[in-house]
């Protein structure tokens, strides 16, 4: 292409401007074409291209000490302060679960007992991606060589308007309200949910401390949404023994939002759930 007026004017600048060194020339001929190059785009008006699509993230290990495995969705690859964050925790949590994995198997072989790999698995999933929240859950599953492992659950809350990481908590008027606002429908969703793992009604107030309700804001509550647009509902995620035996498994209980939760959100947040069925 021939470059007249300003065009060439710019590229014989840049020429101009090149280390006179011929070796120096010759390493840098690459880094000048390129730059050249880009430069002369952006004066012709053309197009800066589009970086890559963000990719899931998941990495696996296992050795005879440890099992591990780490993964978040694509929607976390694309915003590199989360993407930061977890790689962080991932990098923090692998090294103190070898720690313990070592320090346990130096023991079993002190004592003449045999030494049973640990594991350590975290798998962040999306709950909800919409133009004001992208809201995260972890579920973490770890094993340190007892009867059984166990799981646990983690939430994250990302303010796309903000661009900062915030909390649930963050956006209600208080947790006592919130927790006034949800208790009722949260209790008798759990008892459905004992009762159809349970295979028979559950009732309050009896010897077993498992028939009791339990507090909902000591347990983990995720914004939910399937549609993409606001936030439908909250998630209860309750880890075993905390509402049942540990045969019972985890507890879900989502509750979709009503006037009582959204008059509980903080006026500047309401705009982002969806309006009272």
């Amino acid at each position: 292409m021939l470059l007249t007026g300003p065009l060439a004017g710019a590229a014989l600048l840049l020429c101009a401007c090149s280390p006179s060194s011929q070796n120096e020339a010759k390493g840098q001929d690459g880094a000048a074409d390129v730059a050249t190059t880009n430069f002369l785009n952006r004066m012709a008006g053309a197009e800066a291209p589009r970086p890559a699509p963000a990719k899931p993230f998941e990495q696996s290990e296992k050795t005879e000490l440890l099992e591990f495995l780490y993964a978040w969705p694509a929607q976390v690859s694309a915003v590199p302060d989360l993407a930061a964050k977890l790689r962080k925790d991932m990098t923090e949590g692998k090294a103190d679960a070898l720690k313990m994995a070592e320090q346990d198997r130096k023991g079993a072989r002190q004592s003449g007992f045999p030494f049973h790999a640990h594991s350590l698995e975290t798998r962040w999933t999306v709950t909800a991606d919409t133009p004001r929240f992208l809201a995260l859950q972890s579920t973490n599953y770890s094993y340190t060589g007892g009867a059984h492992g166990m799981t646990a659950y983690k939430a994250l809350l990302w303010d796309k308007a903000r661009r900062r990481e915030t909390s649930f908590p963050a956006l209600m008027t208080s947790e006592a309200a919130f927790a006034a606002a949800i208790r009722d429908r949260f209790c008798d969703e759990l008892d459905k949910a004992r009762a159809e793992k349970r295979g028979e009604p559950v009732t309050r107030g009896g010897d077993d401390p498992f028939s009791d309700c339990i507090d909902p804001m000591k347990e983990v509550l995720t914004p939910a949404s399937k549609g993409g647009k606001l936030i439908e509902g909250v998630t209860v995620m309750i880890s075993p023994y905390s509402a049942g035996p540990y045969a019972e498994g985890s507890y879900e209980v989502f509750l979709p939002v009503d006037a009582a939760m959204r008059k509980a959100i903080k006026t500047e947040y309401q705009d982002a759930f969806a309006a009272p069925g």
